[in-house]
């Protein structure tokens, strides 16, 4: 497990400041979900915390150790990122893709060796996709890649796992499997988990800390009761909802207004 502490940050791309001042703390072991209108930064700042993107001004720290101190691979052998679009533009096997995650460990011109398979194999064994080692990756289906994808970033052996939308383009049924898995991994693994998530209902049912972006600054952050109010929601997102307890969980459900009355149907 690692911690995560972004101090003060600032960035910006050519076309204008996209992240102004931002300040926060992840815990060892948390599981953090990430929330805000398209644009408002949360690409960006998992980007930021992979060290993929550096920071204009401010600083991220990796158990206290500044990421612009840290070596690509030495980031790589510690935090691991499930990328929103992922695309292998050869015929590779599931279990060729998920191998990739090993590159952070292997020395040059030696190749993967006994324990970087083993690795693999575990990954797979853990994803739960073992049978599917052997097909080909651009011939599965969306939920199936997902999973493919998080067991690469689960041979890194991470320590802190990133993911970008892990569920946008699946169906309620792989969804689900997704997210229980990464809670799963959350919880017996130690991972410490930040994800940016669209769904506000599958975040909150899922994640006990969320952090709410708008316009590049963070708007709240804290317990999904603490988060997810109607009135910050409308603030954000400009939409009218209501918020109601769940009735099994308890937790903050959201439920859409619409604009327009709509007649009831038969």
């Amino acid at each position: 497990m690692v911690s995560l502490q972004v101090r003060q940050v600032y960035f910006s791309y050519l076309n204008g400041l996209v992240l102004h001042n931002i300040d926060l703390f992840i815990k060892a072991g948390e599981m953090v979900g990430l929330l805000g209108p398209n644009g408002s930064g949360k690409t960006t700042l998992i980007k930021l915390a992979s060290g993929i993107l550096k920071p204009k001004e401010g600083e991220i720290r990796l158990d206290g150790s500044s990421l612009s101190q840290l070596s690509r691979k030495s980031i790589a052998r510690s935090v691991a990122v499930v990328p929103q679009q992922f695309h292998i533009p050869f015929a590779f096997t599931v279990n060729e893709v998920v191998t990739l995650g090993r590159i952070p460990f292997l020395k040059a011109l030696a190749g993967e060796s006994k324990v970087d398979r083993q690795f693999v194999v575990n990954a797979l064994e853990l994803v739960g996709i073992s049978e599917l080692k052997e097909r080909r990756f651009d011939e599965l289906s969306g939920g199936e890649r997902q999973k493919v994808i998080l067991a690469m970033a689960l041979a890194q052996q991470p320590k802190l796992l990133l993911l970008d939308e892990p569920i946008v383009h699946l169906d309620i049924t792989h969804q689900i499997e997704i997210l229980e898995l990464i809670r799963r991994l959350n919880v017996e693994q130690g991972l410490t988990v930040i994800a940016a998530m669209h769904d506000l209902n599958l975040a909150s049912l899922y994640f006990e800390r969320l952090i709410l972006l708008k316009e590049g600054r963070v708007s709240a952050d804290g317990t999904p009761a603490q988060v997810l109010t109607e009135a910050r929601i409308k603030e954000v997102f400009s939409a009218s909802v209501r918020v109601e307890p769940h009735q099994i969980t308890g937790v903050p459900h959201i439920i859409v207004m619409p604009k327009e009355r709509i007649t009831k149907r038969e």
